[in-house]
């Protein structure tokens, strides 16, 4: 019989070290009560030592291998890294990370020197039973994807992906009318002299536009679908893990949506989610978008759409490369607080002025040979209101914070069917 209690929280994009304050030691005390204790690594480690890449996945996310040590003592033991920073500072940036991740004794999927390391599941031993972890991205530059070995070539070192399609779908005679006005120009020429010479593939019943696949339907709209190499190889994965480990648990980060609502997550998202839990894994853990989405339970197992940010020190970055500060016409006389400055308006645009961002929850339960009778959520507020210096540190939030956030966590989850009571600070969903 196995019975692993678990608690878990989204992206902790952590640069700077946390206070041992009592805020600290509550959510330590907190994780330490539970056998597996997951968060998503969104950062890469390194003493500035290795190359920028000249692109990131929206800062050149990095910090000092010492900020280990704070996961460490908030009690994680289990991480996820596959996410849209791990090309950040180049292959050089996700290989110090690794080798400190190895060093550090803790568990850690999703990232490795191949696509079979980055794909393959980790596993946790507890007390009370054995736990596996499978990491997946689907945001994340090309350039940042694993690779598999060959008898001949070497794998690439990178991220364990889900990639996916985008189908957007319009009328036939408006597709007809698109592919007259673009071939008045060279807008898509690169895309069509490919095609014409087998350097890529056309597709049936439609147009691509560069990347962007367009197709003849009755009904407009858009749809994404999985990419089904990719699916077919993690199901894999999560057959073997279901037979190596009492508890299998995936987790994804995917900041795609569905429309303009980035609180609703993908098609793909969706079906990948419940792919996995017919697969044989537990629950599903979704992160990415820096905000919550929905609860749903699906065959009386837990999907997590987004659990949010944990710890997000993303306006704390120590440095930046020179890409940084060509976004916003600076050069090498300014420093990062003056990118940020501009970034984000001085503080009036963009996620340093979403407290979505600086809430969340985290979550816990128990699985019971197998099942799972209840969920917990516990609020918690990450300091919107401290400013740059100090936004960003997680601590739980008082009752009347907590109440609001829960609620506002209810009524995303409804959208599902997912009902979440409420009481004394807690959320409580009977599965």
């Amino acid at each position: 019989m196995s019975q692993i209690s678990i608690a878990a929280v989204g992206d902790s994009f952590i640069t700077q070290h946390l206070p041992c304050d009592e805020k600290f030691n509550a959510l330590q005390e907190y994780f330490l009560q539970h056998d597996a204790r997951f968060t998503n690594f969104e950062v890469l480690l390194h003493d500035f030592e290795v190359y920028p890449a000249p692109v990131s996945g929206g800062t050149w996310a990095a910090a000092r291998p010492a900020v280990l040590e704070d996961i460490k003592k908030l009690g994680f033991n289990i991480i996820a890294w596959a996410n849209n920073h791990n090309i950040d500072w180049n292959l050089g940036g996700l290989l110090t990370t690794l080798h400190h991740l190895e060093d550090s004794g803790l568990v850690h999927a999703g990232v490795g020197r191949n696509l079979a390391e980055a794909g393959q599941p980790r596993y946790l031993d507890t007390p009370n039973g054995r736990l596996a972890l499978i990491s997946v991205t689907s945001t994340i530059s090309p350039w940042g994807m694993s690779s598999a070995q060959r008898p001949d070539v070497l794998g690439r070192p990178g991220a364990n992906v889900l990639r996916y399609q985008a189908e957007h779908r319009v009328l036939p005679k408006q597709l007809k009318t698109l592919k007259e006005i673009l071939e008045q120009t060279d807008i898509n020429a690169n895309r069509r002299l490919n095609e014409m010479e087998g350097f890529a593939k056309p597709v049936a019943d439609g147009y691509f536009i560069n990347d962007i696949c367009i197709k003849s339907a009755d009904t407009p709209g858009t749809i994404t679908k999985m990419n089904p190499k990719d699916a077919e190889r993690i199901t894999a994965s999560i057959s073997e893990a279901k037979r190596q480990a009492d508890v299998v648990i995936v987790s994804h980060h995917t900041h795609e949506r569905k429309g303009l609502n980035k609180q609703l997550p993908a098609d793909f998202a969706r079906d990948f989610a419940r792919m996995c839990i017919d697969s044989g894994a537990h629950a599903y853990i979704g992160h990415g978008p820096h905000i919550w989405r929905g609860i749903e339970i699906y065959n009386k197992k837990p999907i997590f759409y987004s659990l949010g940010d944990f710890i997000f020190q993303n306006d704390s970055v120590e440095r930046q490369p020179s890409e940084f500060y060509d976004l916003y016409n600076l050069n090498s006389n300014n420093n990062v607080a003056d990118g940020l400055d501009c970034r984000s308006a001085h503080d009036t645009r963009g996620l340093a002025v979403d407290r979505r961002v600086f809430e969340s929850a985290a979550v816990s339960f128990c699985v019971k040979n197998g099942s799972i009778d209840k969920i917990e959520l516990r609020p918690l507020s990450l300091g919107f209101e401290n400013g740059r210096a100090r936004r960003g540190r997680p601590e739980f939030a008082d009752e009347t914070n907590g109440k609001r956030i829960l609620s506002e966590i209810a009524a995303l989850s409804a959208n599902y069917g997912t009902k979440i009571d409420i009481s004394h600070n807690l959320g409580t969903i009977i599965v």
